[in-house]
């Protein structure tokens, strides 16, 4: 059973495409995930690699949101980018682990096309606006001038920025789930406290030793022992 996504393209129509673009995509040979940043197309030079690695681990780490890098010299034979891309993050099962909340970004080289993948829990969030942004910011640039491994950055802490700040990556308050721990405690302590407290063998009297008098205390307001009431000094069964 597939899994389910929600993938959005982004626009970048700088080439003719061919009428096959419609077409159904055909299963084919993947590439194996080489981490946060797959660069099968060898145009990021390692400082760049690791400042975009960089970018999606610590979203990961912050927010639990996986997003990946891929860039290819090709798609072939598929028509289009949309159609890898959508077979990429099924079969690696991007944001699965995170509740569906998981990004793809691919990047075709010969074909100049670029598109994003949007784990369902995220749509809310990276929006077809955002990605119109996206694409008219960085991506279309990317394409018309070449400069891959900075525009590439810059889209990765774009999308970083606008989920890293969504409500969605919020975990659950531990401080609720610890109020309601001390809640039962509390309930549990006073259950077995009036279990013990009730059948004791002097139940039949709630107060059996103020009965006969063998309570006393000192000071003001202490009870009376033998003599009831209130004391206004010294009470009890007197001083000896």
């Amino acid at each position: 059973m597939q899994m389910r996504i929600a993938w959005i393209t982004v626009g970048i129509v700088l080439a003719m495409y061919s009428s096959s673009w419609g077409m159904s995509a055909q299963k084919h040979e993947l590439p194996t995930p080489l981490g946060y940043v797959s660069d099968y197309a060898h145009i990021l030079s390692d400082e760049w690699y690791a400042q975009i690695r960089a970018v999606c681990k610590d979203l990961e780490i912050n927010t639990g949101i996986e997003m990946l890098v891929v860039t290819l010299d090709t798609i072939k034979p598929l028509p289009h980018a949309q159609d890898y891309a959508s077979q990429l993050y099924e079969a690696w099962r991007i944001g699965t682990a995170q509740q569906e909340r998981g990004i793809l970004l691919l990047v075709a080289v010969q074909e100049r096309q670029a598109v994003v993948v949007v784990g369902k829990n995220l749509l809310a969030v990276v929006t077809p606006d955002t990605l119109d942004e996206l694409s008219l910011k960085f991506l279309q640039p990317m394409f018309r001038s070449g400069d891959y491994a900075a525009n590439v950055h810059r889209s990765v802490l774009s999308l970083a920025s606008i989920t890293g700040q969504s409500s969605i990556a919020t975990p659950p308050s531990r401080p609720q789930r610890k109020a309601g721990f001390w809640m039962n405690l509390t309930a549990i302590f006073l259950m077995f406290y009036a279990l013990w407290r009730y059948t004791r063998p002097e139940k039949r009297h709630p107060f059996p030793r103020w009965k006969r008098g063998e309570y006393w205390g000192t000071g003001q307001g202490g009870f009376g022992g033998n003599f009831g009431g209130f004391g206004g000094g010294t009470g009890g069964q007197g001083l000896r």
